[in-house]
């Protein structure tokens, strides 16, 4: 099983809303929604592209912005973070039933040592996070990394995303993909099972999502 974190399995998109908004102001503007709903699922560097371009300020430095975001995020999640309806359940069954999980997130590793107080740590045999793979979301990269390193073949795994980036990343890696939209509308793909929340999602769909995958 692999899971993306932002927006699948805890309501984390709200805080980033805070941290880009008010980063925004700071530079004198305001994010539009198109740019907003772009920037997830992307990594620190293209979100920070994304909003320069927005705000009509490319000349900025990506690593400037991207440091002020990541301060304000890490106090944002210290405050704690909610678990997205369904999620907690899921992820409770999938580890009673002795399923190799993997975390595949574009966020950086000191934010998802923080979210890991949330989820857990014991709930997952290994965490990719997005500045430890070279190609970020919607390249293949993470989950594929996430696959090698729990030994399982990627088309055996089953992914979970809830952002067109991270279906396409999963899509592209040969995972089975389960899509859970939070925060942006999905276009029905081929290939790519969606269903509205976690809530009522069990192992036998998710072994389903494999025999489909299989046959196709």
């Amino acid at each position: 099983m692999l899971f993306d974190m932002d927006g699948t399995l805890v309501d984390s998109e709200k805080l980033w809303d805070v941290a880009l908004e008010e980063l925004a102001r700071e530079y004198g503007g305001e994010l539009s929604e198109d740019a907003r709903r772009a920037i997830i699922g992307t990594s620190m560097a293209e979100s920070m592209r994304l909003l320069h371009d927005d705000l009509g300020q490319p000349e900025r430095d990506p690593e400037i912005s991207g440091a002020w975001i990541y301060a304000r995020i890490l106090e944002l999640f210290r405050g704690g973070l909610p678990w997205q309806p369904g999620a907690f359940e899921l992820l409770r069954a999938v580890r009673a039933a002795q399923i190799p999980t993997a975390l595949v997130t574009s966020s950086p590793r000191a934010l998802v040592e923080i979210a890991l107080d949330t989820l857990g740590r014991d709930n997952f045999d290994v965490v990719v996070a997005g500045d430890e793979v070279v190609a970020a979301k919607p390249h293949p990269e993470p989950y594929l990394t996430a696959a090698r390193l729990l030994g399982v073949p990627i088309e055996r795994c089953v992914a979970i995303e809830d952002s067109p980036t991270g279906v396409a990343s999963a899509r592209a890696s040969g995972a089975a993909v389960l899509a859970v939209p939070a925060e942006v509308a999905l276009a029905p793909t081929v290939g790519v099972h969606q269903v509205q929340s976690l809530t009522g999602v069990d192992l036998a769909l998710l072994a389903a999502l494999l025999a489909d995958r299989a046959a196709a």
